[in-house]
Protein backbone atom coordinates (compact mmCIF):
# COMPACT_ATOMS: atom_id res chain seq x y z
CA UNK A 1 0.00 0.00 0.00
CA UNK A 2 1.24 3.51 -0.65
CA UNK A 3 2.26 5.52 1.98
CA UNK A 4 -0.63 8.59 1.62
CA UNK A 5 -3.20 6.12 0.77
CA UNK A 6 -6.04 7.51 2.73
CA UNK A 7 -7.42 5.65 5.81
CA UNK A 8 -9.97 6.25 8.17
CA UNK A 9 -9.08 6.39 11.17
CA UNK A 10 -10.84 7.34 13.85
CA UNK A 11 -14.71 8.29 14.19
CA UNK A 12 -16.40 10.02 17.09
CA UNK A 13 -19.96 11.37 17.84
CA UNK A 14 -21.95 13.08 20.94
CA UNK A 15 -25.32 12.09 22.30
CA UNK A 16 -28.13 12.11 20.24
CA UNK A 17 -31.36 14.49 21.27
CA UNK A 18 -34.36 15.44 19.24
CA UNK A 19 -34.09 18.71 17.62
CA UNK A 20 -36.10 20.56 20.17
CA UNK A 21 -34.14 19.63 23.04
CA UNK A 22 -33.63 22.51 25.51
CA UNK A 23 -30.42 20.20 27.09
CA UNK A 24 -28.24 19.91 23.56
CA UNK A 25 -25.31 21.87 23.18
CA UNK A 26 -24.36 24.38 20.93
CA UNK A 27 -23.29 23.48 17.71
CA UNK A 28 -19.67 24.45 18.00
CA UNK A 29 -19.95 22.75 21.12
CA UNK A 30 -21.05 19.35 19.63
CA UNK A 31 -18.32 19.67 16.99
CA UNK A 32 -15.81 20.05 19.49
CA UNK A 33 -17.18 16.62 21.42
CA UNK A 34 -17.05 14.82 18.12
CA UNK A 35 -13.61 15.59 16.97
CA UNK A 36 -12.21 15.23 20.50
CA UNK A 37 -13.70 11.64 20.30
CA UNK A 38 -12.76 11.15 16.90
CA UNK A 39 -8.65 11.77 17.65
CA UNK A 40 -9.39 9.77 21.08
CA UNK A 41 -10.52 6.74 19.19
CA UNK A 42 -7.84 6.60 16.48
CA UNK A 43 -5.18 7.26 19.44
CA UNK A 44 -3.59 10.32 18.25
CA UNK A 45 -3.05 14.27 19.78
CA UNK A 46 -6.03 16.60 18.89
CA UNK A 47 -3.35 18.74 18.03
CA UNK A 48 -2.10 16.80 14.96
CA UNK A 49 -5.22 17.87 13.29
CA UNK A 50 -4.31 20.29 10.40
CA UNK A 51 -7.34 20.21 8.26
CA UNK A 52 -11.11 20.49 8.58
CA UNK A 53 -13.99 19.23 6.08
CA UNK A 54 -17.45 19.17 6.39
CA UNK A 55 -20.80 19.91 3.97
CA UNK A 56 -24.59 20.67 4.02
CA UNK A 57 -23.69 24.22 5.16
CA UNK A 58 -22.25 23.37 8.68
CA UNK A 59 -21.86 26.62 10.67
CA UNK A 60 -18.99 25.16 12.62
CA UNK A 61 -16.34 27.36 11.01
CA UNK A 62 -12.79 25.29 10.71
CA UNK A 63 -10.96 29.09 12.27
CA UNK A 64 -13.65 28.65 15.10
CA UNK A 65 -12.99 25.37 15.13
CA UNK A 66 -9.18 25.40 15.60
CA UNK A 67 -9.49 28.49 18.42
CA UNK A 68 -11.60 26.04 20.08
CA UNK A 69 -9.44 23.41 20.06
CA UNK A 70 -6.42 24.90 19.88
CA UNK A 71 -4.73 23.63 16.82
CA UNK A 72 -1.48 24.56 16.04
CA UNK A 73 -1.91 25.18 12.26
CA UNK A 74 -4.79 24.80 9.90
CA UNK A 75 -3.59 23.66 6.00
CA UNK A 76 -7.06 22.62 4.72
CA UNK A 77 -10.70 25.14 5.70
CA UNK A 78 -12.93 23.24 3.07
CA UNK A 79 -16.63 22.73 2.33
CA UNK A 80 -18.29 20.91 0.00
CA UNK A 81 -20.95 23.13 -2.00
CA UNK A 82 -24.74 22.43 -2.55
CA UNK A 83 -26.62 18.58 -2.43
CA UNK A 84 -27.54 19.28 1.77
CA UNK A 85 -26.84 15.83 2.99
CA UNK A 86 -25.77 14.56 -0.76
CA UNK A 87 -22.30 15.59 0.63
CA UNK A 88 -21.67 13.89 3.25
CA UNK A 89 -19.22 11.15 1.19
CA UNK A 90 -17.92 14.28 -0.86
CA UNK A 91 -16.46 15.22 2.29
CA UNK A 92 -14.96 12.80 2.94
CA UNK A 93 -13.46 12.57 -0.20
CA UNK A 94 -12.42 16.23 -0.10
CA UNK A 95 -10.34 15.05 3.18
CA UNK A 96 -8.82 11.90 1.46
CA UNK A 97 -7.47 13.98 -1.42
CA UNK A 98 -5.96 16.63 0.89
CA UNK A 99 -3.97 13.54 2.76
CA UNK A 100 -3.24 11.97 -1.16
CA UNK A 101 -2.02 15.03 -2.16
CA UNK A 102 -0.03 15.83 0.93
CA UNK A 103 -1.84 18.99 1.58
CA UNK A 104 -2.87 17.79 4.77
CA UNK A 105 -1.80 14.86 6.92
CA UNK A 106 -4.57 14.86 9.78
CA UNK A 107 -7.88 16.21 8.43
CA UNK A 108 -11.20 15.87 10.32
CA UNK A 109 -14.49 15.49 8.74
CA UNK A 110 -17.45 16.96 10.77
CA UNK A 111 -20.91 17.66 10.67
CA UNK A 112 -22.98 19.48 13.75
CA UNK A 113 -26.56 20.54 14.42
CA UNK A 114 -28.20 22.02 16.82
CA UNK A 115 -31.43 22.68 15.27
CA UNK A 116 -33.17 23.62 18.84
CA UNK A 117 -30.90 26.69 18.93
CA UNK A 118 -30.57 27.10 14.66
CA UNK A 119 -33.96 26.24 12.88
CA UNK A 120 -35.23 23.10 11.65
CA UNK A 121 -33.08 21.49 8.70
CA UNK A 122 -35.96 21.46 5.86
CA UNK A 123 -38.54 24.07 7.52
CA UNK A 124 -40.03 26.05 4.87
CA UNK A 125 -38.02 29.04 3.43
CA UNK A 126 -39.68 31.26 0.70
CA UNK A 127 -35.94 32.48 0.19
CA UNK A 128 -34.82 29.55 -1.30
CA UNK A 129 -33.96 29.71 -4.80
CA UNK A 130 -36.58 27.48 -6.50
CA UNK A 131 -39.37 28.42 -4.23
CA UNK A 132 -41.15 30.12 -7.29
CA UNK A 133 -41.24 26.85 -8.92
CA UNK A 134 -42.37 24.64 -6.20
CA UNK A 135 -43.95 26.43 -3.43
CA UNK A 136 -46.86 27.17 -5.23
CA UNK A 137 -48.01 23.90 -5.69
CA UNK A 138 -48.06 23.15 -2.26
CA UNK A 139 -43.88 21.54 -2.14
CA UNK A 140 -42.77 23.10 1.27
CA UNK A 141 -40.24 20.68 1.58
CA UNK A 142 -38.05 17.88 1.27
CA UNK A 143 -41.11 15.30 2.07
CA UNK A 144 -42.95 16.49 -0.40
CA UNK A 145 -40.87 17.20 -3.06
CA UNK A 146 -39.70 13.80 -3.30
CA UNK A 147 -43.16 12.20 -2.31
CA UNK A 148 -43.67 12.56 -6.04
CA UNK A 149 -40.70 10.84 -6.83
CA UNK A 150 -41.75 8.02 -4.82
CA UNK A 151 -45.49 8.02 -6.14
CA UNK A 152 -44.28 8.34 -9.67
CA UNK A 153 -42.05 4.73 -8.62
CA UNK A 154 -45.43 2.64 -7.43
CA UNK A 155 -47.21 3.50 -10.45
CA UNK A 156 -44.57 2.70 -12.67
CA UNK A 157 -43.30 -0.57 -10.60
CA UNK A 158 -46.17 -1.38 -7.91
CA UNK A 159 -43.96 -0.42 -5.12
CA UNK A 160 -46.19 -0.50 -2.15
CA UNK A 161 -46.56 0.86 1.35
CA UNK A 162 -46.03 -2.25 2.67
CA UNK A 163 -42.93 -2.65 1.03
CA UNK A 164 -41.59 0.99 2.27
CA UNK A 165 -42.68 -0.44 5.71
CA UNK A 166 -40.39 -3.44 5.42
CA UNK A 167 -37.53 -0.69 5.28
CA UNK A 168 -38.60 0.99 8.18
CA UNK A 169 -38.95 -1.90 10.34
CA UNK A 170 -35.67 -3.67 9.48
CA UNK A 171 -33.99 -0.28 10.23
CA UNK A 172 -35.84 -0.19 13.50
CA UNK A 173 -34.93 -3.61 14.11
CA UNK A 174 -31.00 -2.83 13.80
CA UNK A 175 -31.50 0.23 16.08
CA UNK A 176 -32.81 -1.88 18.73
CA UNK A 177 -28.88 -3.03 19.23
CA UNK A 178 -27.59 0.17 19.15
CA UNK A 179 -27.39 1.87 22.60
CA UNK A 180 -26.99 5.76 20.79
CA UNK A 181 -29.96 5.09 18.66
CA UNK A 182 -32.65 7.57 19.39
CA UNK A 183 -35.43 4.78 18.59
CA UNK A 184 -33.56 2.11 20.36
CA UNK A 185 -36.31 1.72 22.94
CA UNK A 186 -39.10 2.26 20.44
CA UNK A 187 -40.83 -1.13 18.86
CA UNK A 188 -42.21 -0.49 14.93
CA UNK A 189 -44.53 -3.10 13.48
CA UNK A 190 -46.67 -3.00 10.42
CA UNK A 191 -50.06 -2.15 11.86
CA UNK A 192 -48.15 0.84 13.96
CA UNK A 193 -46.71 1.90 10.68
CA UNK A 194 -50.17 1.87 8.36
CA UNK A 195 -51.99 3.68 11.43
CA UNK A 196 -49.21 6.60 11.51
CA UNK A 197 -50.35 10.02 9.86
CA UNK A 198 -49.56 10.41 6.38
CA UNK A 199 -46.85 13.72 5.93
CA UNK A 200 -46.78 13.46 2.17
CA UNK A 201 -48.28 10.93 0.01
CA UNK A 202 -47.09 8.05 0.09
CA UNK A 203 -44.76 9.38 2.88
CA UNK A 204 -46.15 8.32 5.86
CA UNK A 205 -44.65 9.30 9.46
CA UNK A 206 -42.21 6.33 9.67
CA UNK A 207 -41.46 6.90 6.19
CA UNK A 208 -39.38 10.11 7.39
CA UNK A 209 -35.79 10.30 9.03
CA UNK A 210 -35.81 11.59 12.47
CA UNK A 211 -34.88 15.33 13.33
CA UNK A 212 -32.03 15.45 15.46
CA UNK A 213 -29.58 17.19 17.33
CA UNK A 214 -25.92 15.97 17.53
CA UNK A 215 -22.39 15.47 16.13
CA UNK A 216 -20.01 13.31 14.08
CA UNK A 217 -16.70 13.10 13.14
CA UNK A 218 -14.25 10.73 10.82
CA UNK A 219 -10.46 11.36 10.85
CA UNK A 220 -8.71 10.86 8.03
CA UNK A 221 -4.53 10.12 8.05
CA UNK A 222 -2.28 8.60 5.38
CA UNK A 223 -1.58 4.87 5.31
CA UNK A 224 2.41 5.83 6.91
CA UNK A 225 0.15 6.94 9.79
CA UNK A 226 -2.49 4.82 10.84
CA UNK A 227 -0.21 1.86 10.31
CA UNK A 228 0.79 2.48 14.05
CA UNK A 229 -2.66 3.96 15.63
CA UNK A 230 -4.79 2.58 18.09
CA UNK A 231 -7.68 1.03 15.53
CA UNK A 232 -7.74 -1.39 12.60
CA UNK A 233 -7.35 1.08 9.70
CA UNK A 234 -10.05 1.07 7.08
CA UNK A 235 -9.22 2.15 3.71
CA UNK A 236 -11.24 4.39 1.77
CA UNK A 237 -10.78 2.51 -1.70
CA UNK A 238 -13.02 4.31 -4.18
CA UNK A 239 -14.81 7.43 -3.40
CA UNK A 240 -17.01 9.39 -5.86
CA UNK A 241 -19.26 13.04 -6.06
CA UNK A 242 -21.28 14.49 -8.50
CA UNK A 243 -24.18 14.96 -10.95
CA UNK A 244 -25.57 13.22 -13.95
CA UNK A 245 -26.31 15.08 -16.97
CA UNK A 246 -29.41 17.17 -16.86
CA UNK A 247 -30.14 16.33 -13.55
CA UNK A 248 -29.51 19.68 -12.04
CA UNK A 249 -31.50 20.02 -8.46
CA UNK A 250 -33.68 17.15 -9.41
CA UNK A 251 -36.90 16.55 -7.47
CA UNK A 252 -35.30 18.94 -4.79
CA UNK A 253 -35.70 21.32 -6.86
CA UNK A 254 -37.46 22.24 -10.06
CA UNK A 255 -37.98 18.75 -11.25
CA UNK A 256 -36.16 19.24 -14.55
CA UNK A 257 -34.40 15.77 -14.49
CA UNK A 258 -34.68 13.74 -17.40
CA UNK A 259 -37.55 11.65 -17.80
CA UNK A 260 -36.02 8.37 -17.89
CA UNK A 261 -34.39 9.20 -14.47
CA UNK A 262 -37.50 10.60 -12.59
CA UNK A 263 -37.66 7.63 -10.48
CA UNK A 264 -34.08 7.03 -9.23
CA UNK A 265 -31.88 9.24 -7.42
CA UNK A 266 -29.33 10.11 -10.51
CA UNK A 267 -26.77 8.41 -9.35
CA UNK A 268 -26.66 5.29 -11.42
CA UNK A 269 -23.86 6.64 -13.32
CA UNK A 270 -21.84 7.69 -10.36
CA UNK A 271 -22.49 4.56 -9.08
CA UNK A 272 -20.98 2.61 -12.28
CA UNK A 273 -17.93 4.55 -11.70
CA UNK A 274 -17.57 3.78 -7.97
CA UNK A 275 -17.27 0.82 -8.69
CA UNK A 276 -15.14 0.98 -11.67
CA UNK A 277 -12.27 2.98 -8.73
CA UNK A 278 -12.67 0.33 -6.47
CA UNK A 279 -12.24 -2.70 -9.21
CA UNK A 280 -15.43 -4.34 -7.86
CA UNK A 281 -18.72 -4.83 -8.57
CA UNK A 282 -22.30 -4.61 -6.61
CA UNK A 283 -22.43 -8.06 -5.79
CA UNK A 284 -18.63 -8.61 -4.04
CA UNK A 285 -20.12 -5.69 -1.10
CA UNK A 286 -20.90 -7.21 2.02
CA UNK A 287 -23.21 -4.43 3.84
CA UNK A 288 -24.40 -0.84 3.11
CA UNK A 289 -25.02 2.25 4.80
CA UNK A 290 -27.70 4.15 2.37
CA UNK A 291 -28.81 8.02 3.06
CA UNK A 292 -32.32 7.64 3.99
CA UNK A 293 -34.20 10.47 4.34
CA UNK A 294 -37.17 8.95 3.19
CA UNK A 295 -37.51 4.98 3.11
CA UNK A 296 -38.59 5.18 -0.22
CA UNK A 297 -35.87 7.21 -1.61
CA UNK A 298 -33.24 4.94 0.11
CA UNK A 299 -35.05 2.34 -1.69
CA UNK A 300 -34.30 4.09 -5.34
CA UNK A 301 -30.86 4.05 -4.28
CA UNK A 302 -30.47 0.41 -3.82
CA UNK A 303 -31.63 -0.13 -7.64
CA UNK A 304 -28.99 2.77 -8.92
CA UNK A 305 -26.06 0.85 -6.76
CA UNK A 306 -27.01 -2.09 -8.30
CA UNK A 307 -28.22 -3.90 -4.71
CA UNK A 308 -31.04 -4.90 -7.00
CA UNK A 309 -32.75 -3.95 -10.66
CA UNK A 310 -34.27 -1.38 -11.77
CA UNK A 311 -37.97 -1.18 -10.14
CA UNK A 312 -37.41 -4.41 -7.80
CA UNK A 313 -36.15 -2.69 -4.89
CA UNK A 314 -40.08 -3.15 -3.04
CA UNK A 315 -39.66 -6.92 -3.85
CA UNK A 316 -36.01 -6.98 -2.68
CA UNK A 317 -36.81 -5.16 0.80
CA UNK A 318 -39.75 -7.16 1.71
CA UNK A 319 -38.30 -10.32 1.31
CA UNK A 320 -35.70 -9.36 4.13
CA UNK A 321 -32.89 -8.66 1.89
CA UNK A 322 -31.54 -5.92 3.45
CA UNK A 323 -32.71 -6.48 7.33
CA UNK A 324 -29.44 -7.98 9.80
CA UNK A 325 -28.40 -10.78 9.98
CA UNK A 326 -30.63 -12.87 7.65
CA UNK A 327 -30.25 -10.65 4.82
CA UNK A 328 -27.99 -10.93 1.48
CA UNK A 329 -26.94 -7.21 2.09
CA UNK A 330 -27.91 -5.70 6.09
CA UNK A 331 -28.47 -2.20 5.14
CA UNK A 332 -28.35 0.83 7.97
CA UNK A 333 -27.25 -1.09 10.29
CA UNK A 334 -27.19 1.50 12.88
CA UNK A 335 -30.35 2.22 12.62
CA UNK A 336 -29.92 5.19 10.19
CA UNK A 337 -31.44 8.40 9.86
CA UNK A 338 -34.87 6.62 10.28
CA UNK A 339 -34.45 5.24 13.59
CA UNK A 340 -30.54 6.04 14.94
CA UNK A 341 -30.40 9.72 14.61
CA UNK A 342 -30.17 12.71 11.45
CA UNK A 343 -26.78 14.05 11.55
CA UNK A 344 -27.19 14.49 7.72
CA UNK A 345 -25.50 11.03 7.26
CA UNK A 346 -21.85 11.45 8.27
CA UNK A 347 -22.87 8.52 10.70
CA UNK A 348 -23.25 6.17 8.08
CA UNK A 349 -19.78 6.53 7.22
CA UNK A 350 -19.42 6.45 10.90
CA UNK A 351 -21.03 2.83 10.80
CA UNK A 352 -19.39 1.66 7.45
CA UNK A 353 -15.89 2.33 9.56
CA UNK A 354 -17.37 0.02 12.50
CA UNK A 355 -18.90 -2.75 9.94
CA UNK A 356 -14.80 -2.96 8.98
CA UNK A 357 -13.18 -2.98 11.95
CA UNK A 358 -15.94 -5.59 13.21
CA UNK A 359 -17.01 -3.64 16.03
CA UNK A 360 -20.83 -3.12 15.02
CA UNK A 361 -23.65 -3.76 17.13
CA UNK A 362 -24.91 -5.62 13.62
CA UNK A 363 -22.21 -6.97 12.24
CA UNK A 364 -21.72 -8.76 9.42
CA UNK A 365 -19.42 -11.39 9.73
CA UNK A 366 -15.95 -11.06 8.26
CA UNK A 367 -16.60 -7.63 6.23
CA UNK A 368 -15.10 -6.46 3.81
CA UNK A 369 -16.38 -4.11 1.81
CA UNK A 370 -19.17 -1.24 2.53
CA UNK A 371 -21.09 0.96 0.31
CA UNK A 372 -21.81 4.33 1.76
CA UNK A 373 -23.81 6.69 0.17
CA UNK A 374 -25.02 10.47 0.77
CA UNK A 375 -28.35 11.91 0.36
CA UNK A 376 -29.98 11.25 -2.88
CA UNK A 377 -32.41 13.46 -5.10
CA UNK A 378 -30.73 16.80 -4.80
CA UNK A 379 -27.59 17.32 -6.69
CA UNK A 380 -24.83 16.41 -6.55
CA UNK A 381 -24.28 13.89 -4.24
CA UNK A 382 -21.28 11.21 -3.13
CA UNK A 383 -20.72 8.00 -2.09
CA UNK A 384 -17.85 5.76 -0.72
CA UNK A 385 -16.74 2.05 -0.90
CA UNK A 386 -14.82 1.58 2.33
CA UNK A 387 -12.40 -1.81 2.77
CA UNK A 388 -10.29 -4.00 4.77
CA UNK A 389 -6.25 -2.79 5.13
Amino acid sequence: MKARTPILAGIGQTRFTRWNDATTPSELQLACEAVLAAADDAGVPVESIDGVASFGGDRTEPPILQAALGLPELRLSAMLWGGGGGGSCGAVQLAAMAVQSGAADCVVVVRSLSQGQTGRYGLYDPNWWHASFTHPFGLLAASALLALTMRRHMHEYGTTSRQMAAFAMACREHAHRNPHALMRDRSLDLETYMASRMIADPFRLFDCCLESNGACAVLVVPWERARDLRRAPVQLLAAVHGASDGWSTGPMGSFNQPLDQFCTTGAAHLAADLYARASISASDLDVAQLYDNFTGIAMLSMEDFGLCGRGESGPFVEGGATRWPTGSIPVNTHGGNLSEAYVHGLTHVAEGVRQIRGSSTCQVPGAQLCLVTGGPGPAPTSALVLGAV
